[in-house]
Parts: structure tokens; C-alpha cells; sequence
């Protein structure tokens, strides 16, 4: 038996017309923002991430893409596929510059614009249109504009929901070959009322919330497309994958997707990672790169203007074991040291003497920092808005003099990316 979604996927606009949002995605952000000012790296294998012994790759260009490397892959791997590509440490403050100006571009045509990462977000154009021309219109311009003023390329779908778009995207974007680049159309536009006809198609693996345990499931009951998961009898697909992700499942097939574009979205968590060189098992020597990684997230929160509730430290042992560890704590905090105090707490549980790969901190749940003290507030709120006046005055210092200025007390020989270590 089939099933016939109640909902269309087509959603009205304010004004009644179907809304049109673009999902606009940079194409390698990382690697074209390191091209920005190293342009004799133009046409060659170049990869953004940690070390060739060590790391994570954050991106590479698509001349590296012919040879296999691909994002998330270890650097290591990604060197033995392509030995002769330049290997380059990432530069987190420089891309968020960059990242600015890509999205002033983005607001010079709507003001409902919503980030999901430093290369990535949804523009919602529906009004936009009665100045700009149509949504393929805006999106040449968006492009266009993007290319002019920053620099870079830039891949847009169009559609008449943020699920759709984001997956329109995939079929505007350049792709590599071990034969060719293919550079692709740029913009890829899904009319309304074709959404069906574009989705069902598709293989189920491109839906959100489809990874490799769901994708078996998935198949083990004979569904390889998504039209398949739409026409399946609902009983099925709870019996497959759950009753929750069914009911996910069957909306995204049927394009149900009436999320609005949200331009003050907040973050959700804020936080810092570190993958190591070799593995950490002195004790001393994690605390000095979580202090580091405090200290950054705390400077992260403060600049919007945010305090966290929730404290998290991860950690990923050298045999690929995964721990995580969290606490909650009231009134919410924005200073490195307490959140290394937490942190301080979190770390009774680890065993650094097995070695350590990669740690993390990071924050979430997020309130207004407490600026008012009463003069019945205990010692430990005190000492908290101290350290805070203090980490401000530390941020102005850095603001002016860079951040260099002042740091962490963590040595040289310990510094590293989120990426993984630096080469020095």
C-alpha cells in the first residue's frame, strides 16, 4: 500500500506565491581561501588539514580530489594517495574573515540569511524577487557577486524548501574525475512542484539522518531509492528503522520540509578540537591543550555575547575509542577558567595513560553572562566575575595587538590545529 502525504511540499510565501530559498555552498572554502593569497597554488593538488602523519583533512581542491583525497579522510591516507600535493595547515581566524565578507555579499539581497557553517547557508529570496528577477536570476547574481567582490566560486540550489535546496546544491557543483574537472552548471533549480519528480530518484543514502547502519536497514527491506521509502507501507519502515526515524524518514521522501529561514539563528554549541601528533599520555601535557582549547571556546562565547550552561570534553583514544563527558553548571559561564575547572572534573574519568589521539571541548546551551553582584553572592561567583572583567581586558590586549599578544602559557612545540598538529 502507498501513502500520499497530506501536506504539499510546495510552501506558500507572505504573499502567497511559493517561497524560493537558495542554499549556497563555497566550493572548497578552505583550500580556495589559502588560494586567496597563494595564488602560484592555482591549478595544483592542495589540501587543507593536519600533518601527513597525523590529522584530519578539512578540504581539498578538487586537483587533489582527482587522486581520491576527500574531506574527513586521514592525512595520512590522503598523502599516500596523492604524495606530490601541498600540504597546508588551516587558518581558522583567516576563513572566518573571508567568511564575512561572503556573507555581506549574501545580505546585499535579502536580510534572511541563515549560516550553517563559515561556507555554508540558506538565503531566503521570495520577496527578493520583485527587484532582482526570478530565483535563478538572484542565484547568477549571488554568484556573480561573490566571484567579484571576494574572490571566490560558489554553488547554488534552488528550491522551494531548505531540504530540497540543500540537495539542488549537490547537482550545481563542480566535480572531479581521475579524468577531468567537471566544473558544473553553478546553479541547479528545482521548480516548484517538481520537487517529487526530482527527490524520488535519488538514492536513500542522500537523505538527512541516513547513515551507514540506517542505509542496511534500509536495504535490507528492498529500499534503495527514495521514491522507495515514500511508496513503502508505514508499518514496514517503522519494523526497518524505528518508529521515529520512519516518520523522518517518510516526510523527507515526501519533500515535507516548512522550515522557515531563520537569520538569527544561534549557535548551538561552541567549541575546539585538537588532533594530536603523537598520542598524549602525560597528564600535564592534555590539561596545558585543553587549557588552550578552553581559552578559545571562552573567547568564542564572549565575542556573542554568550555564557554556557553545559560543559562537554571529548576524547578519542589512540585504538579510535570515543568518550564524552559533560556537565551542566549554574549561572552559565564564558571564561576559560571555569571552564577548565569543569573540564579540571571531566578529566577524573579519563585513562591518559592509554594514550590519547584527539581531544575537545566544547559548550552548549547558552544563556546572557551574569553581570551584576549582590554582596551575598558566594566567593566562587566572585572569582568568576573577576576572571571575566580580566578576559576582557585580555580580549581588547589581543583585539589590538593580536593574538599573540597574550596567550595561554602553552609552549610552541605544543601547538596545533583543529585539524591537526602544525608543522613548524
Amino acid at each position: 500500500m502507498s501513502v500520499t502525504p497530506q501536506r504539499s511540499p510546495v510552501t506558500p510565501g507572505a504573499n502567497g506565491s511559493p517561497r524560493r530559498i537558495l542554499h549556497v555552498d563555497m566550493n572548497a572554502f578552505f583550500v580556495a581561501c589559502e588560494l586567496l593569497r597563494r595564488p602560484e597554488l592555482v591549478g595544483k593538488p592542495v589540501v587543507v588539514g593536519g600533518s601527513a602523519k597525523r590529522g584530519v583533512v578539512a578540504a581539498a581542491s578538487y586537483e587533489a580530489r582527482q587522486f581520491g583525497v576527500r574531506s574527513a579522510m586521514a592525512s595520512a591516507h590522503a598523502h599516500r594517495l596523492c604524495n606530490h600535493a601541498v600540504f597546508l595547515d588551516g587558518d581558522h581566524d583567516f576563513y572566518s574573515e573571508i567568511s564575512a565578507q561572503v556573507f555581506d555579499v549574501f545580505r546585499q539581497y535579502t536580510p534572511l540569511v541563515e549560516g550553517l557553517s563559515l561556507d555554508e547557508a540558506f538565503l531566503d529570496v521570495t520577496g527578493a524577487q520583485r527587484i532582482f528577477g526570478d530565483a535563478h536570476t538572484v542565484a547568477q547574481q549571488v554568484r556573480e557577486a561573490v566571484r567579484t567582490q571576494v574572490g571566490l566560486a560558489c554553488s547554488v540550489g534552488i528550491a522551494t524548501n531548505k531540504f530540497i535546496a540543500k540537495l539542488a546544491t549537490e547537482f550545481a557543483k563542480p566535480r572531479a574525475t581521475r579524468e577531468r574537472i567537471n566544473p558544473g552548471p553553478g546553479v541547479f533549480e528545482v521548480a516548484p512542484g517538481a520537487e517529487l519528480e526530482f527527490l524520488h530518484p535519488l538514492d536513500v543514502g542522500m537523505l538527512w539522518g541516513v547513515g551507514p547502519v540506517t542505509l542496511e536497514k534500509l536495504h535490507s527491506v528492498g529500499m534503495k531509492t527514495v521514491g522507495d521509502i515514500a511508496a513503502c507501507e508505514p508499518r514496514l519502515l517503522a519494523l526497518a528503522v524505528g518508529a521515529n526515524q520512519a516518520e523522518h524518514l517518510f516526510e523527507l521522501s515526501n519533500a515535507l520540509d516548512d522550515r522557515d529561514v531563520e537569520p538569527d539563528r544561534e549557535a548551538k554549541s561552541i567549541g575546539s578540537e585538537e588532533t594530536f601528533g603523537d598520542d598524549v599520555t602525560d597528564p600535564l601535557e592534555l590539561r596545558r591543550h585543553l587549557l588552550q582549547m578552553a581559552d578559545t571556546v571562552a573567547r568564542r562565547c564572549r565575542e556573542q555575547g554568550l555564557a554556557a550552561l553545559t560543559v562537554t570534553l571529548k576524547i578519542r583514544y589512540g585504538d579510535l575509542r570515543n568518550m564524552s563527558r559533560s556537565r551542566t553548571v549554574e549561572p552559565p559561564v564564558d571564561t576559560s577558567q571555569a571552564i577548565i575547572a569543569i573540564i579540571d572534573d571531566l578529566l577524573e574519568d579519563v585513562e591518559v595513560h592509554e594514550g590519547i589521539r584527539l581531544a575537545g571541548v566544547s559548550v552548549r546551551n547558552f544563556g546572557l553572562p551574569e553581570t551584576q553582584l549582590s554582596l551575598f553572592d558566594e566567593p566562587e561567583k566572585i572569582a568568576e566575575s573577576e576572571w571575566r572583567t580580566a578576559s576582557l581586558a585580555i580580549d581588547q590586549i589581543r583585539e589590538k595587538f593580536g593574538d599573540s599578544a597574550i596567550t595561554t602559557g602553552v609552549s610552541d612545540e605544543t601547538q596545533s590545529t583543529p585539524w591537526g598538529p602544525r608543522r613548524g
